[in-house]
């Protein structure tokens, strides 16, 4: 089993890592990672990995919600996102948008960085997602009667003095910060949050597990992170967050190039750890929610390429300078589509969206607004 152990206050928080049977799981090891390699190589291939992905993060936020006992629908969930709500927007909703946003998050930059200190905060969403700053084309000339535009202390006999000061301050803080004595926050109210857990240090725990299995294999060292952040309880308030960190750490091995849809897997498997499994059987568990998260990506890309083909059907018998076929392309890269969006994006009038929609006929996707104005139609 997975056990962790404090032999001191002052030591860290660590987990002795199990003795894995490699005989007995490595050949099933191998034959998911080829099935994932096969899907990546089918997604690729077809041309469809945005609006692919753009979806499934859809449904992860909605199956996410699922898993922790709320219903969202995910039209819902798609108009919420694109600002255009048919009603006020529940809690449900809104934790949903959270764990929509994480899993961008999670894609928006290469992929080390989200199983990182900075990429646990991005994915919180108490970070900042992009660190580096735009880089200025040129610097403004200085008008030397004004005297807001030069540094507060540039008047002064020792400019420097000040700047020396602040760092001395920064310093003295982050001594303090390393030798612990910082004490909790104010601000964190105990009805909200347990003051006798350190999430500081459950995240050094994760992450030191994270990096002492680094050298194992994919499969098997996401489904000891996975298992280790659910022993930690980390983050109770976003319990969907191990998942997309375990697929995180799929991408991060060169597995795939995208972010499974694990909560989807595990929603359909009959694995439910109650922390008394051994490891054969954690492993073994968390196989099938690959299986089933791989079987569940390729019947959603099906999907979009049966789609796809009953669109082009359509646009093909158009003409050679109608704009069809690059709203069909639209509506296979974004979840939703209005008429103002198709009428910006293809340089045309709304008029001619409007024939365009009435033009695809039976191939059109689903409206989902149901409403007569502002409507919105999607692949979902």
């Amino acid at each position: 089993m997975l056990n962790f152990s404090v032999s001191d206050h002052e030591q860290p928080k660590s987990f002795s890592l199990p003795e894995i049977p490699w005989e007995k799981v490595v050949g099933r090891l191998e034959l998911i990672v080829l099935e994932i390699k096969s899907f990546d190589a089918r997604l690729v291939a077809s041309g469809l990995s945005a609006g692919w992905q753009s979806r499934c993060d859809m449904n992860e936020a909605a199956r996410a919600m699922l898993l922790d006992g709320h219903l969202v629908d995910i039209g819902d969930l798609v108009l919420h996102d694109a600002g255009m709500d048919v009603r006020s927007p529940t809690h449900e909703v809104t934790r949903a948008a959270s764990a929509l946003r994480a899993r961008r998050t999670a894609m928006a930059r290469k992929a080390p960085w989200p199983i990182s200190y900075d990429g646990l905060a991005a994915l919180r969403g108490v970070g900042p997602v992009k660190v580096e700053e735009p880089k200025t084309k040129g610097r403004k000339k200085v008008d030397p009667d004004d005297d807001d535009a030069y540094p507060a202390f540039a008047n002064d006999a020792d400019p420097w003095k000040a700047h020396f000061a602040e760092i001395d301050a920064l310093l003295d803080r982050t001594d303090k910060v390393l030798a612990g004595e910082t004490p909790l926050p104010k601000s964190r109210s105990h009805l909200v949050y347990d003051p006798d857990v350190d999430e500081a240090e459950n995240e050094d725990a994760w992450l030191d597990v994270v990096k002492r299995v680094s050298h194992w294999p994919a499969v098997a060292a996401a489904a000891v992170a996975w298992h280790a952040w659910l022993d930690l309880n980390l983050y109770t308030r976003q319990p969907w967050l191990g998942l997309t960190m375990a697929a995180s750490i799929l991408r991060a091995r060169g597995v795939t190039n995208h972010l499974l849809p694990l909560a989807a897997g595990f929603k359909k498997s009959k694995f439910r750890p109650q922390g008394r499994e051994g490891i054969l059987e954690k492993l073994q568990g968390f196989c099938q929610v690959l299986e089933e998260s791989v079987e569940i990506a390729n019947k959603d890309l099906e999907r979009l390429i049966l789609a796809r083909d009953l669109m082009n059907r359509v646009a093909d018998k158009c003409r050679s300078n109608s704009k069809l076929p690059e709203l069909v392309d639209l509506f296979l890269s974004r979840p939703l589509v209005t008429v103002p969006l198709g009428a910006k994006l293809l340089k045309v009038t709304p008029k001619a969206v409007d024939l365009m929609l009435v033009q695809l006929g039976g191939a059109l996707p689903r409206e989902l607004t149901g409403r007569r104005r502002y409507r919105a139609w999607g692949i979902v």
